[in-house]
């Protein structure tokens, strides 16, 4: 009798417990888009206690919801963009890491791979080459990487206080999740894939701080004329 009171006990517990995270992702979700579609920040510390905490199901309940794949990334970038834009902003350009995927290199890249990453050879046939320029000028330690192995080195071998990086946003999400502990801005990839992906190139910019957000240039990607000669 008493075990079975014990397992009654808990089997209510667990019920309790999984009605609670079901209304936690629920309300986390709701929280979510209205950032996303309103630009309102509601709650960050809770919506970053559910990224964190429950990512995974996070992902598999908004999935079951018929929702995009990319949403709970979507969420967990825009809510650490809002959280750590000032201390991002109030930190000197020295202090900041740049961290490019290679992904966004021309099929044509010469550039060799080594223990640090991709060492662009300022080809200007992609992005790459005009924002490491930017970013080297202003001070930034710049990093052209293939993966999070890299970026686990990266981390490990420098002193920074901030990291800005670009990625897709599930590589993105992850990578700020590891790196909390730094004041970190994302920008995300217009098109995905292995090579000949898209930015866009003035957002970085102005992330950087490189430029006014009143003066960013909507569209441009890294494959055309027009958006080579825009990098110059």
């Amino acid at each position: 009798m008493i075990m079975y009171d014990f397992y009654q006990i808990i089997g209510q517990l667990i019920f309790i417990a999984g009605i609670v995270i079901i209304l936690l992702l629920s309300l986390s979700l709701i929280l979510g888009k209205i950032l996303i579609r309103q630009n309102r920040l509601i709650f960050p510390k809770l919506l970053l206690f559910t990224l964190d905490m429950f990512y995974g199901p996070f992902k598999k309940f908004s999935e079951n919801l018929g929702l995009e794949e990319k949403i709970v990334d979507q969420i967990g970038v825009e809510v650490r963009n809002k959280v750590n834009k000032k201390a991002f902003e109030n930190s000197e350009p020295g202090e900041r890491l740049l961290i490019l995927p290679h992904c966004l290199r021309n099929a044509d890249c010469e550039a060799k791979l080594d223990s640090s990453g991709l060492k662009c050879t300022d080809c200007n046939r992609c992005v790459i080459g005009p924002l490491k320029k930017k970013g080297e000028n202003m001070g930034y330690k710049v990093f052209i990487i293939p993966g999070s192995t890299f970026l686990k080195k990266i981390a490990e071998k420098n002193k920074f206080k901030a990291v800005l990086g670009v990625a897709c946003y599930q590589d993105l999400n992850l990578a700020m999740m590891k790196l909390s502990n730094f004041s970190c801005q994302g920008v995300p990839l217009l098109k995905d894939g292995c090579i000949n992906t898209k930015v866009d190139y003035n957002e970085v910019l102005e992330k950087m701080g490189a430029i006014e957000p009143k003066k960013k240039i909507r569209g441009v990607s890294c494959n055309t004329k027009q958006d080579k000669r825009s990098y110059i």
